[in-house]
């Protein structure tokens, strides 16, 4: 059977794992503003649970499915090149070993954080959103990219701040920095709610795709 063949479905997976990679690489920095305590990633990271409602919405679950694993291969070889790049004996002339470890050094276990909340983070919201479609029969959209992410992104915050800053921060500033994070891409999530209904509106006009998500495979590791 003829596989169909979608305009944008590519270009959403590369912007997808753009702001995840991105995302990842400036979590190493702590920001605050007055008692706001949080990781300057969460500036963006909002988005790819934003991203991810729309793939799961307009191209079903198994499409979001492969973009998740894309996502985390992206990921992890970004994880490991840091990594290996940290390692190599540096230059004599070039005196930024220090500034390298310092600020990329960290990644690494960024990364580590990132892909266990990530993948926990990211399934639980495509699941619950896909299986909400089917029993709204596609209606309430705003209900079921907000109650999807209140879950996913829950999950995904508790357990990315858990490994990256555990030891690193005090137990109030850690609980801080996961409720400051939480409330933050829960206020994305809502205030783009309108910019998510033009977008999936538009998606599936063109792309003639309004996936029901009726007899999936919901498991992470199918390609059914």
């Amino acid at each position: 059977m003829k596989t169909k063949q979608y305009k944008y479905y590519d270009a959403i997976v590369a912007i997808f794992v753009a702001v995840l990679l991105i995302s990842n690489i400036v979590s190493v920095k702590l920001t605050s503003f007055g008692p706001l305590l949080f990781d300057a990633g969460t500036i963006l990271f909002p988005f790819a649970y934003i991203i991810g409602d729309v793939l799961t919405e307009v191209y079903g679950y198994k499409k979001a499915r492969r973009t998740i694993w894309l996502g985390f291969v992206s990921l992890l070889l970004m994880s490991l090149t840091l990594l290996v790049v940290q390692a190599l004996p540096p230059d004599n002339s070039w005196g930024n070993q220090a500034a390298y470890e310092a600020i990329l050094g960290l990644v690494p276990r960024i990364a580590l954080a990132s892909l266990c909340g990530y993948l926990v983070g990211e399934f639980t919201n495509s699941i619950i959103l896909a299986k909400l479609k089917v029993k709204t029969n596609g209606r309430f959209l705003w209900s079921r990219t907000i109650s999807s992410t209140v879950i996913g992104s829950g999950l995904d915050t508790v357990v990315f701040s858990l490994i990256a800053f555990g030891g690193l921060l005090t137990g109030s500033e850690l609980w801080q920095l996961i409720a400051t994070v939480y409330g933050i891409k829960l206020f994305v999530e809502i205030i783009c709610t309108p910019i998510t209904y033009a977008v999936v509106g538009w998606l599936k006009r063109v792309e003639h795709s309004d996936v029901y998500d009726r007899d999936t495979n919901f498991s992470p590791f199918t390609r059914e």
